[in-house]
């Protein structure tokens, strides 16, 4: 999320320590909602798809199940492993790689679900992810990504809702998850997880996501030379986030 001229983003370790990436998709539930992401690479007509941030592969596996050529990126390399073992016969080709290095691939769409469009917090950092997104499209290729709507002020229903989840890991055991906010100063709203395993390991992780507005976010993208085709609801989320389909201007 690399150039010479900055510093990696070093990945929270939610997703880049080993325990943690190898629980997350149990903590994370069923991920219905990536069916709305194969929807609109059919939609769009896509055949090659990069997911830039693509953590522990879960749309990636999907799509790469329906028939797409697929490459994946992600700075956690305990992320990737878990992603690779969800991929045996190798249908994805996964790259340890940030968002502004991904390979030149070009690619038809590229997508960022989850929170990825989001943990670029500064204006240099979001613009470099473009810049190297844009490079890997193809010509008028697509990029979607989905975003949380500031005004909703989602981290609100964050503070009221219970502070600890306990999920029974396959192979693990019961592992609790206790999240607090720790700083909340729109745009920016920052968070912790603590993680409890049955043999008495405990793992923080310290993440904070960026809240752009919808026409900052049009901005971006048109300084970049994205043209905006559309702002969409997520249909499991409706009135909680936007998805972006936007299309890079030759």
């Amino acid at each position: 999320m690399t150039s010479a001229s900055y510093r990696r983003r070093v990945p929270d370790a939610i997703f880049a320590h080993p325990r943690l990436a190898a629980v997350y998709d149990a903590f994370d539930g069923d991920r219905a909602d990536l069916l709305a992401y194969l929807d609109i690479a059919k939609e769009l007509d896509a055949h090659r798809v990069l997911d830039v941030g693509c953590g522990t592969g879960s749309l990636a596996v999907l799509l790469a199940e329906r028939g797409f050529s697929v490459v994946a990126i992600d700075p956690a390399e305990a992320s990737l492993a878990v992603a690779r073992a969800k991929d045996p016969g190798a249908r994805v080709s996964w790259h340890y790689r940030d968002a502004a290095t991904p390979p030149p691939v070009g690619a038809d769409l590229a997508v960022m679900t989850g929170n990825v469009a989001q943990v670029f917090l500064t204006d240099p950092d979001w613009t470099r992810a473009l810049r190297g997104i844009r490079a890997a499209l193809r010509p008028r290729g697509y990029l979607v990504f989905e975003t949380r709507r500031p005004e909703r002020r989602i981290w609100e229903d964050w503070a009221a809702g219970p502070t600890r989840h306990t999920v029974d890991v396959t192979g693990v055991g019961p592992v609790s998850q206790d999240f607090a906010l720790t700083d909340v100063r729109p745009p920016l709203i920052s968070f912790h997880h603590i993680y409890r395993f049955p043999d008495g390991a405990v793992i923080s992780s310290d993440s904070t996501l960026r809240f752009r507005e919808r026409e900052q976010l049009e901005a971006s993208l048109a300084a970049q030379k994205f043209e905006v085709l559309d702002v969409r609801e997520a249909p499991d989320r409706p009135g909680r986030e936007y998805v972006f389909v936007a299309q890079r201007i030759d």
